[in-house]
């Protein structure tokens, strides 16, 4: 189950642009002399830019379908001196872009401070504002069109299980009742249509408020999060250098589940209890940087509290033979 931390620090107001997981990272992709790296998910550059502070030799090929990340990737580009080269690009569709042969790839999932904090993106429902919820405001059809248009069937699916809501139900039975009212036009209006729905809810009580998982599962079927994922995780790997690292940051169980099976099966691990292939018939590839995810530290959830729920995996190509 998904903790959601991002969504709950955004009603409290935010603590602007952090990097999740910074040093633990920087430590997996260890940066040298020489190296080159791509970031899918350049956000607000944080991750970018400590790799290219690491050496004044190394390149970061930087990607984000966020229009609004390529003004702040120049700015990065031309401090770093033309090092970082920037691709408004959906990480889903890595298998088109023409650059390989990295030393690492990020992946730093979810959504950016920067889009939960701009009221206009409508990704937080803690002020009032249009629902749009698109990681690429220019491309696709806003939430609010979204949920007046999709069938039942997606909107179960988005809800229940995307966004893991148990009453699931009845938030789905109240959007059908709201469509044509107005009233899933707004953050705010579906916020307190789902408060409705699932009474019990005390704003005192330090318990997620009932909309946030909605949120969420409409955020990641709206933006086909998991399909992105799904297609990107062996394009990037079919990019990495001979002992090049694969850096994933998750905040979602579905997305860490994902990133897990991949891992290993290229580490040439079950990827679970039903996967009865017999080791002489798997072809590892790469080997895991991580058995476990590593997890925020208490000091960083306390500094950043959107770090909360994050998740951070390694797998490392093998080197050539």
């Amino acid at each position: 189950m998904c903790c959601c931390a991002a969504e709950r620090e955004a009603q409290a107001g935010g603590v602007g642009h952090v990097p999740v997981l910074l040093k633990e990272v920087v430590d997996l992709l260890a940066p040298g002399p020489g190296k080159r790296y791509l970031d899918c998910t350049f956000g607000g550059g944080g991750h970018s830019r400590v790799l290219l502070d690491a050496d004044p030799s190394i390149r970061v090929v930087a990607l984000d379908r966020d229009p609004e990340a390529e003004a702040r990737a120049r700015e990065l580009s031309a401090a770093s001196c033309g090092r970082l080269t920037f691709h408004r690009f959906d990480f889903g569709s890595l298998a088109s872009l023409s650059e390989t042969g990295f030393s690492g790839i990020l992946f730093d999932l979810g959504v950016s401070s920067f889009q939960l904090d701009d009221p206009k993106r409508g990704f937080s429902f803690r002020l009032e504002s249009p629902l749009d919820l698109r990681m690429d405001p220019e491309s696709g059809c806003p939430a609010s069109t979204w949920l007046e248009t999709a069938s039942e069937e997606d909107l179960v699916r988005a809800i229940r299980n995307y966004g893991e809501e148990r009453r699931w139900r009845s938030v789905v039975s109240a959007i059908l009742r709201a469509r044509g009212s107005g009233r899933l036009a707004t953050t705010t209006g579906l916020s307190s249509l789902i408060e409705s729905a699932l009474p019990g809810y005390r704003r005192h009580e330090k318990r997620i408020h009932p909309a946030t998982r909605t949120f969420q599962g409409i955020r990641i079927a709206l933006n086909d999060e998991l399909g992105a994922l799904e297609r990107a995780l062996p394009a990037a790997f079919e990019r990495l250098n001979p002992g090049g690292v694969l850096c994933v940051i998750s905040f979602h169980s579905l997305e860490d589940r994902m990133v897990k099976r991949f891992f290993r099966q290229k580490a040439g691990i079950a990827v679970d209890v039903s996967d009865s292939l017999p080791k002489q018939l798997r072809c590892p590839e790469a080997s895991l940087l991580t058995r476990k995810p590593i997890a925020s530290s208490e000091t960083e959830i306390e500094a950043n509290p959107r770090s909360r729920s994050s998740r951070l995996r390694g797998l490392k190509r093998f080197e050539s033979p």
